[in-house]
């Protein structure tokens, strides 16, 4: 069965469910480090949530997806970074997180974004244009779980530096490895 869903911007009021939502998604997921939570909180209460997408059904929201600036060694401005994307459990597979990332990718370029990295799982990323950078790296992640996305043509050199919120893991002190969180 499909499930029918809205896509729009998250709201105050939406702040709540996306925690729930964002724990739910994560909470079985061996490679999570259970913080991608902390993450958006810490992206949101920083104003680092460029895009923050949910996808809602029935009125109840059922996926978020986060979108944040990073900073490029080689000086190339508006990359971001995706992530965390999360669907409630019972709502995976049915279309939901290819959504968000669709419209949210859509919305960056629309705001004259040059492009977008992530670290994700090898091979569901690549249908939406991502492709493993040699030449961009994200420090103590593998090579194989590290994906950029141009939206110029030009793929920049050097290292990534997604925003000190991936390294939130909810004690009030960074995580030790908030590279890793980015895996969201």
């Amino acid at each position: 069965m499909t499930v029918t869903f809205t896509l729009r911007n998250e709201t105050p009021a939406d702040i709540g469910a996306i925690t729930e939502v964002t724990m739910a998604a994560f909470e079985t997921l061996a490679i999570s480090q259970q913080t991608e939570h902390f993450i958006v909180t810490a992206l949101r209460a920083a104003g680092a949530l460029t895009v923050s997408l949910v996808a809602e059904a029935g009125g109840r929201v059922i996926g978020h997806i986060a979108f944040s600036p990073v900073v490029l060694s080689d000086g190339t401005p508006a990359w971001y970074g995706l992530g965390p994307v999360s669907v409630l459990p019972q709502f995976q597979r049915q279309g939901v997180g290819k959504a968000l990332i669709r419209e949210g990718l859509g919305r960056l370029k629309a705001m004259g974004a040059q492009g977008c990295c992530l670290v994700g799982h090898p091979g569901y990323y690549q249908q939406f244009g991502f492709r493993n950078a040699p030449k961009l790296v994200l420090e103590g992640v593998p090579p194989e779980v590290f994906f950029a996305l141009s939206f110029d043509g030009h793929l920049p050199r050097g290292t990534v530096m997604f925003h000190e919120a991936f390294r939130a893991d909810g004690s009030g002190t960074p995580a030790t490895d908030g590279a890793a969180s980015a895996a969201s």
